[in-house]
Order: C-alpha cells, then structure tokens, then sequence
C-alpha cells in the first residue's frame, strides 16, 4: 500500500560554516533593524522624526559628563556580575542565581556597616566588607554547587530558588534596620560618620569601574591561561572525557561556583558599599537574569563581555531617556528595550542555525 506523506515546509539544520565577520554583520543587521522599530513606534506615538529619537537615545547615555559616568558606572555592574557567571557557564553548569549572590553579597556589607558603626575604624570596617561580601556570595554559590556534585540536582532550579531564599532574607533584614521605624526602607546607612563607605578614586564612579576591569583582566587569565580553566573547559566539553584524564569532576563544580559566587558577592559589595549606601531587595535590579545574556552573547569572552555590557546598558538608558522626553510612561521605556533584546536574542538563532526550505514534490513512502 503506497500513502503520500507531505515534507515539512522547512526543516531546521545547525550552521558549521559561519564565520566570525559574518556572524557580527548579522548581529549589527539585528540591532539596526531593532533601533528602526524602536524609531517607527516612537514616531507613530509622539509624531517626532526619527533622527530626533535616535539623538534621545545616545543623549540618555551620553548626552553629559554625568550620564558618561553613570552608565560606565552601570556598564561595570552588570559587568562583573556576567563575568562572575561565565565561569560556570564555560562548565556548563547554568548558574541562574547570580541575582541571589548579589543580593547576599550587599546584605553582608550592610550588616558590617549597621553593626560595626562606631565600634572600629572605618579602614578596618571596611577590611572585614570586603571579606564578608565576598564569603557571602561564594556560600549562596557553593550551596547549589555541592547539591550538584553529590546528589546530581538540578542546578538551573536550584540557582533559581537561592534567589527566592536571598530575597526574603534581605527583606527581613530591611523591616529590622529600618529607619525611620514604620517606613519599610533602611535609608542611607551612616549618612553623617560614612562609615563603611568605599573609598572614592577620583569621583563616587571611578572605584567600580577600575575594579570592573581588574577582574576582567583575572578572569581573562583565569580562563585561558591557568590550569583551573583548563579544568574548566573540560568539563564543559564532557565530564566522562574530565574523568577519564583524572579531573575530579565534582571538585571542579565546587571550586567554580565558588569563584561565581565570591564575584557576585564583590558586585553586591560595590552596589551597597560604593554606590547606593543602602540596600533593598531590589538592588540588584535584575542585573543577575541580564548578565546570562550578556555572557552568552559573548560567547564567555571575558574581553567581548565589555562591549556586550555596554551594549546592553546602552539600549537601556537611551530607551528610559526616550520615554522620558517624550512623556510616555516607564512601560514604554520597558516596551523598547524588550523589541531591541528580541532582536539581539532572535539573531543569535539565525548564527547557530538555518532554514532549509521544501523544493520538492511530496514523498511517496511505501509502507510494507
């Protein structure tokens, strides 16, 4: 018995042919198509002319010395939280609690600022922040890491549910220290002694972005050139082929999310103790979901990983300045950066893969 059985449209295939030249144009291609809808929508709603929309965008990164300042400020954030995931990531353990690490990381700053307030010097304080912070977050990552190398969990879900956790302990601990009492909020954390606040390397914006490119230059090393990130890349590639050569594979999950979770904790360091003076559960403003892409997108170069931030922070602050210009409300400003990340995140498909398109008749299939 003979039946006709009809071919798919098209059939996805994996690219192996892509070059490098090739892949940016097509990212380029994706971000000026994405910034051309954000224009056409714009324009559809306030009736300005693009070029005028365009000018808003760049003007709210950097349209004054300030805003420079400010989006390196930010740029170096989200910078060294997506450098604190790509450790894992280059294992392919899918470290998705980079939002949680922060979050512990400033809570342990903030507690050495509220509960050593006029009990040592500030130099000293400030000592104990570093170590503390940085404790802090290596824990919320060594947690999901041991789960994994003993019992196998699912990290993706585990990394998640840490977040959960780190949000309601740092909401705890905002009611406790509130001030004044009744408002919900800590507010500045020792506005008139200063204690526990980061030192400033020129002006309030410098320390972070100096300390950015510190770890992107470790990291860089770390990765390419030491034997952990050999180890590392290992793994990654195939943990029988890692046991095989005598890696201890569990070891090795460990040690990385230790290195992730003690750079998330340096990042909330600098959020609580060198910028903000405070912290709430929202201080890291989403920064450690937005930091997987940008590591992605860098293909887990430490060196791409800058332009990739900036990027990101870029698009950002020119689509909140847009909405602010032209009153439109924050919704709309969250509306033009989820088209321009649409557009970089669906690229990326048309890089791995291509469509293959039906040419031919139907295929006749002769069933026995």
């Amino acid at each position: 018995m003979n039946n006709k059985k009809s071919e798919p449209l098209f059939h996805v295939i994996k690219r192996d042919d892509m070059t490098r030249g090739k892949a940016w144009g097509i990212r380029a291609i994706s971000i000026v198509a994405a910034l051309l809808l954000c224009a056409l929508v714009t324009t559809v709603l306030t009736g300005d002319n693009p070029i005028s929309v365009y000018a808003t965008m760049f003007s709210g990164a950097f349209g004054s010395a300030r805003k420079t300042w400010v989006t390196l400020q930010s740029l170096s954030i989200l910078l060294i939280i997506s450098l604190a995931l790509t450790p894992a990531f280059r294992m392919r353990f899918w470290n998705c609690g980079g939002e949680g690490q922060v979050l512990m990381g400033g809570l342990a700053a903030a507690a050495c600022m509220v509960t050593l307030d006029g009990k040592l010097p500030n130099a000293l304080v400030i000592i104990i922040m570093i170590i503390a912070s940085i404790a802090a977050g290596a824990i919320w990552g060594f947690i999901p890491a041991i789960c994994k190398a003993k019992w196998n969990t699912n990290e993706t879900l585990s990394t998640l549910m840490m977040n959960y956790i780190a949000t309601q302990i740092v909401a705890y601990y905002t009611v406790l220290w509130e001030s004044p009492k009744g408002s919900g909020k800590i507010g500045i954390i020792n506005q008139n002694s200063n204690i526990g606040w980061l030192p400033e390397i020129g002006n309030k914006y410098l320390l972070s972005i100096l300390v950015a490119l510190l770890v992107t230059g470790f990291l860089y090393i770390y990765i390419y050139y030491s034997k952990h990130g050999y180890e590392i890349c290992v793994v990654g590639e195939s943990e029988r082929t890692a046991n095989y050569v005598g890696i201890k594979v569990p070891k090795v999950i460990v040690r990385t999310m230790l290195v992730s979770g003690a750079l998330c904790g340096l990042a909330g360091l600098l959020l609580v103790g060198g910028i903000n003076h405070t912290i709430t559960t929202t201080i890291a403003g989403g920064q450690g979901f937005t930091a997987i892409m940008v590591s992605w997108l860098a293909k887990f170069n430490p060196i791409t990983m800058i332009f990739t931030s900036l990027l990101i922070i870029f698009l950002g602050r020119g689509a909140g300045e847009i909405a602010t210009v032209f009153e439109l409300n924050q919704s709309f400003s969250d509306i033009l950066t989820g088209i321009i990340l649409f557009f970089i995140i669906g690229c990326e498909f048309f890089i791995r893969y291509k469509l293959v398109f039906r040419s031919g008749k139907k295929e006749e299939v002769k069933n026995v």
